[in-house]
């Protein structure tokens, strides 16, 4: 089995990159399930209702957030009506939504779960995922071999860590939220894929999909701003994973496919007239 996990999309550019280079890559790829991290699709922080039922239609299986859940607060009401949406395992229990599902990809089934690191967070905190880690993975495995973990986390060394910690119990741990692709994607000597961060779907001349103007007069005045989404030079950024029937991973490869807009078209024009027609298709 293949699978296709797309790095964070991160605002209207991060939509329309995932639109046009999931398409791209359907030409030259093989795949059997996408994964697609949603954490920053609306605006830059969160995910809105409509943009979770459009990349669903656009072909995304299954929409993994992380310390930005519930910023949205269309999709928080109803996250328990979007199975296809997980949040964070690690989250306490009370929290709306689901943060571990099975999936089906043809005949065969997918275990995915999502969890938070508990280092550089403010505004949400998460269990210990080395604590939960085990039972979770060992919980999933009874009805699949073909278990993928997106580690939404800050730092690199608890991201390291918790590789090692889950190497030879899941097919492929892969980190995000960094917004910024690694290359130290490989496969540990358990069967296990990792990399670091699978980087960002959105611009790609940018502080990760950001205006970069922006976060720099956020660092010269300390004063927060709202987020501002960059436009120039767009790539769908991933993994694809291979795995075998038994569950380990034969091999995971990066993915940075840029993408353009339509000839004549500028990539802000094209990305706003995407944002435009969201609305109506998912009403």
């Amino acid at each position: 089995m293949k699978i296709l996990y797309a790095a964070e999309a991160v605002g209207k550019t991060g939509v329309y990159a995932f639109k046009k280079g999931l398409a791209e890559l359907k030409k030259s790829r093989q795949f059997d399930f996408v994964i697609l991290c949603a954490d920053g699709a609306t605006g830059g922080n969160g995910l809105g209702r409509n943009h979770a039922a459009y990349l669903r239609k656009l072909g995304a299986n299954v929409l993994t957030t992380g310390e930005c859940c519930f910023y949205k607060k269309d999709l928080t009401e109803n996250l328990e009506k979007i199975p296809y949406v997980l949040r964070p395992e690690n989250l306490n229990p009370e929290a709306p939504g689901y943060g571990t599902r099975i999936f089906r990809a043809g005949n065969e089934k997918i275990g995915v779960t999502v969890l938070l690191g508990q280092s550089g967070f403010s505004r949400i905190h998460g269990n210990s995922p080395f604590s939960m880690l085990p039972a979770l993975l060992e919980r999933l495995r009874q009805e699949t071999p073909c278990v993928i973990v997106d580690f939404h986390a800050e730092m690199t060394a608890e991201k390291q860590t918790l590789f090692y910690a889950a190497d030879g119990r899941c097919s492929a741990v892969i980190g995000s939220h960094t917004r910024v692709q690694t290359a130290d994607e490989r496969v540990l000597p358990g069967g296990t894929a990792v990399i670091t961060d699978a980087g960002r779907t959105g611009s790609s001349l940018s502080v990760g999909g950001c205006d970069a103007g922006q976060r720099i007069r956020e660092y010269l005045s300390g004063i927060p701003e709202w987020t501002r989404e960059a436009w120039a030079d767009p790539e769908l950024q991933g993994v694809l994973i291979d795995i075998e029937s038994g569950g380990k991973a034969r091999s995971i490869e990066r993915i940075k496919l840029p993408v353009a807009a339509a000839e004549g078209v500028s990539m802000e024009d094209a990305a706003a007239e995407e944002a435009a027609g969201t609305e109506e298709e998912t009403a």
